[in-house]
């Protein structure tokens, strides 16, 4: 019997059993398609996470000197204690390390908190309010939109100047051109010399709810004590030079604090491998568990499959025997009943692909979470469907070929 002939009877087997054909696909269904959500989530967090976040929260071949890591996921009270006891960054030591450093680099200082905005009789609460030198918009890549970035000069002098996002532009002055306009930041007021361009949202947070002023102007009282900075930022050209620039910042920075040889950094420098690394360690988590979850939904699929194949062999042992009798072969008998293991679980695992689908378009649609769909994800839905169904139908087709016609012509 050719196999798309063993193909077209199954599936005429399986019209004529529709309740329960529909109860054995159920458990290919629901893995295939756990498995086409997981693969995209999985796949989109870790784009989003090497592509954005990392690059967001720190940039591309850039280092942050810090007192403490910025990214800090699962520390215990112990450090915390240690980190607070360290000193802080300065204004002495950003200029000393931006000063000393020998590698090309750009190099800004920054310090942030969350400040209420105020103009028109409107606010923004809690908008990311930053002190920062001219360098931060061209290390963050940060393009204005309209007007400038503020200068060196400016920068220097303490200008009472700022650059805003475009949410803070669109609810202190809905549609109107803020440049030039006023606006008040800890009750003191900032002119409007610039807008960055939209920058999206980052896990569903928005990343234009922020203010960027002059490090020197009287933001650096809302962000930090006077003469403290959280970072300086330095970007290189490439991972070799930031290798290098941190040498060199490293070098530096313990030659400021008379740190001896045998003792330990009392400051950071981060990077965005530090990010990439707790991702990684989660990453490594979900392709133990992941895979461990559908198989268990396989496993029952095919469990559920098999018995129902083997009710379907002792339900059609008369027609068995009638077929061997007329001449089919064991493969033949054996063909047909895989072939109908194979379409049932190929079928579940069918429309678990597309159920997997419609589910990484859902999430992508309505939660913040990144998903992004693979090619490779399908073919691997639809081939773990199919060998379920292989593994499920041997037993049973193996069965059903090594009946006896005679007994089974006389079974009732």
């Amino acid at each position: 019997m050719a196999f798309l002939e063993a193909v077209r009877l199954a599936l005429q087997t399986l019209r004529a059993q529709k309740l329960k054909s529909g109860f054995s696909l159920i458990g290919v269904f629901i893995g295939v398609a756990f498995f086409i959500g997981a693969w995209s989530i999985t796949n989109g967090i870790n784009v989003y996470m090497t592509e954005k976040f990392a690059g967001t929260i720190i940039g591309v071949n850039t280092f942050h000197l810090r007192r403490r890591p910025n990214f800090t996921p699962n520390v215990s009270d112990s450090m915390w204690r240690a980190w607070a006891r360290r000193p802080r960054i300065t204004f002495g030591d950003a200029e000393a390390v931006a000063a000393g450093l020998t590698v090309p680099v750009l190099s800004a200082w920054q310090s942030s908190d969350n400040v209420t905005i105020e103009a028109n009789g409107k606010q923004v609460r809690d908008a990311d309010v930053t002190g920062a030198t001219e360098r931060y918009f061209e290390i963050k890549n940060l393009p204005i939109a309209q007007g400038r970035a503020f200068s060196a000069q400016e920068a220097r002098s303490g200008v009472p100047v700022v650059v805003i996002g475009s949410e803070v532009a669109d609810k202190l002055f809905a549609g109107r051109d803020p440049i030039g306009k006023s606006v008040r930041i800890g009750g003191k007021p900032y002119r409007v010399i610039g807008v960055v361009e939209p920058q999206g949202k980052l896990f569903g947070f928005s990343l234009d709810r922020f203010a960027v002023a002059p490090a020197l102007s009287p933001v650096q009282d809302l962000v930090n004590p006077p003469g403290v900075v959280d970072a300086l930022i330095v970007k290189a050209g490439s991972v070799a030079q930031m290798r290098d620039a941190m040498a060199e910042a490293e070098g530096i920075m313990r030659s400021r604090r008379h740190l001896r040889p045998r003792q330990d950094n009392n400051f950071v420098l981060e990077t965005s491998e530090g990010v990439l690394e707790f991702w990684g360690g989660i990453q490594r988590i979900l392709f133990v568990f992941g895979p461990a979850l559908v198989s268990i939904s396989l496993v029952v699929g095919g469990i559920v499959i098999m018995n129902i194949m083997l009710m379907a062999v002792a339900e059609r042992t008369r027609e068995i025997g009638l077929r061997k009798s007329l001449g089919a072969r064991r493969r033949d008998i054996m063909r047909q009943f895989l072939a109908e293991s194979v379409t049932l679980a190929g079928l579940g695992g069918a429309l678990g692909v597309v159920t997997g689908v419609l589910l990484t378009f859902a999430l992508k649609a309505v939660s913040p979470l990144p998903t992004t769909l693979s090619g490779v994800s399908i073919v691997l839905g639809l081939m773990l469907g199919g060998l379920t169904g292989i593994v499920a139908g041997v037993y049973p087709a193996s069965r059903a070929a090594r009946l006896d016609p005679i007994v089974a012509l006389r079974q009732e």
